[in-house]
């Protein structure tokens, strides 16, 4: 019995043995591996979740993998292809220490792993490199969509491009984008998908970002409705680092950033190689990597401190410019429906914010001053004056969304619920600083013509004067013109006389481009 206990013993021990070395086999490997290599300093392995939008190139880049290996780390960039879902669940689960996401993907994949990350730096803010493009037979131009029958949008869901979608249909009031499911909906997997369903006529209008933006406005059938570079703070990229990453290993997210800051630096010192990178991995010409390149505006160190997370710097003011992006965002996707109430944890956008590594690497550096333009006010940017035949000639973009402004009966005096309206529209207004706007003053249909013409004329001069006395807006962007009765809206089905009288007197915001 006792050389039965022996040998089970032995043969227990010798089990245990074998699965022991079973599983520290490839740990003894890579340990020897590690020891007679250059790859013995390494500190760790920096891995990144992304997709192809070209404004995570330098994060990804070559000189960036180089910057991190000197710094001794290695870098591993995953493409999800924009699986928003999956990219934030490899965040929770410890999978992924970083990420790259916009503010409103963040917001609408994150809150579903209860914000498994902060918001650490601004990588870009998009600025043609998101797009809304159509065939041109199809539609022409974004007020459009109000009264077009059958059209397919391909946009790829949890996205940029269905948040631009979303965004369009809020701030311009187009019934059929706020809809949450309809045969209008064409989802993809990507932008590459959707720009192929426009490009075979499969979709009328695909929302896409660069590369495909530039490969899509090759053709001639195809035309911009809509495009980043028209917009503020709406289309924002960030960089999210894993909570329990950056307390247990802040050196790591230090040197990521400082690392990635280089890089920019590089780049702009040799904007050729940049071109050259960019082309080789897209395989598109150089006229189409030029056009991409316009579409983003790359944050620096200095943006990032003065614009975007309010850390100020002697003799500088700075502003919290991703405050305004997050809380932006959630008020957008709340109209959409995504949220029946705010998303952010306790309804606090700092929750989900990390601005110590970027205020502690902008301390140690000295910088000249923001470009007016990155810190102004989109509302307060100065336009030129225009003759009457030039405003004339401007092309309509769309109409923007402002319920019924309210005045005092009979008078163009605005009431206190009129001016709440202008507050709200001014905030939709700010995200698309390059429109001039049109303030159209329209009246009923009854009464005498000319006192109702006169009534809509001073109703718009008063609208266009709260604007610009309330918000800095540049009388030059505006005009306000009165139309009277002269551009009645439709009758809708049913409606009875008294309440399509009602809705007749109005003054409207009309955003409008100058051609070129």
């Amino acid at each position: 019995m006792t050389h039965v206990r022996v040998a089970l013993a032995l043969l227990f021990i010798g089990a245990a043995c074998l699965i022991g070395y079973f599983f520290a086999a490839p740990w003894l490997e890579e340990r020897m591996q590690l020891a007679s290599s250059d790859a013995q300093d390494t500190k760790g392995t920096i891995s990144i979740g992304v997709d192809n939008w070209v404004g995570y190139f330098p994060l990804c880049s070559p000189v960036m993998k180089r910057n991190l290996r000197q710094a001794g780390f290695v870098l591993r960039c995953q493409d999800d292809k924009a699986d928003y879902a999956k990219r934030m669940g490899q965040l929770a689960s410890g999978e992924l220490g970083f990420a790259v996401a916009t503010v409103d993907s963040y917001l609408l994949n994150g809150s579903k792993e209860s914000f498994p990350a902060t918001i650490v730096l601004v990588i870009d803010e998009s600025k043609g490199g998101d797009a809304i493009v159509a065939r041109r037979d199809k539609v022409a131009r974004i007020e459009d969509l109000r009264t077009a029958q059958g059209v397919k949008i391909a946009f790829t869901p949890g996205s940029p491009s269905e948040h631009l979608v979303k965004a369009i249909g809020a701030h311009f009031d187009i019934a059929m984008l706020r809809q949450r499911a309809g045969p209008w909906r064409v989802e993809t997997q990507g932008s590459s998908e959707a720009r192929e369903k426009l490009e075979k006529g499969e979709v009328d209008v695909a929302v896409l970002w660069e590369p495909d933006v530039s490969r899509a406005l090759a053709s001639d059938e195809l035309t911009k409705l809509l495009g980043t570079e028209d917009t503020q703070k709406l289309i924002v990229d960030v960089l999210l680092v894993r909570r329990e990453l950056s307390v247990e290993q802040p050196e790591m997210v230090s040197i990521l950033l400082s690392q990635y800051f280089e890089t920019l630096r590089y780049y702009r010192e040799n904007p050729e190689e940049l071109r050259k990178e960019l082309g080789d991995a897209t395989d598109l010409p150089d006229a189409q990597v030029e056009s991409m390149l316009r579409g983003v505006r790359w944050a620096t160190l200095q943006d990032n401190a003065l614009v975007w997370f309010g850390i100020d710097a002697p003799g500088q003011t700075a502003s919290e410019g991703i405050v305004d992006a997050i809380e932006s965002a959630a008020q957008i996707l709340k109209e959409a429906g995504d949220f029946g109430s705010d998303p952010l944890p306790e309804g606090d956008a700092y929750r989900i914010l990390h601005s110590q590594p970027i205020e502690q690497l902008f301390a140690g550096r000295t910088f000249g001053t923001v470009a007016a333009q990155d810190s102004a006010e989109s509302l307060v940017r100065a336009f030129e004056p225009l003759a009457a035949e030039r405003w004339e000639a401007l092309q309509p973009v769309g109409t923007l969304k402002v319920r019924p402004i309210t005045f005092q009966s009979g008078t163009a005096q605005l009431s206190l619920e009129g001016k709440l309206e202008l507050d709200r529209a001014a905030e939709n207004l700010s995200h698309y600083p390059n429109f001039r706007v049109v303030v159209a003053g329209h009246s009923g249909v009854r009464g005498d013509a000319d006192e109702n013409l006169r009534l809509s004329q001073e109703r718009a001069d008063a609208v266009a004067r709260y604007l610009q006395v309330t918000y800095g807006i540049d009388e030059d962007r505006l005009r306000a013109v009165g139309r009277g009765a002269s551009q009645p809206l439709p009758k809708e089905p049913g409606e009875s006389a008294r309440s399509y009288n009602y809705r007749l007197p109005r003054v409207e915001l009309l955003l409008a481009a100058e051609v070129y």
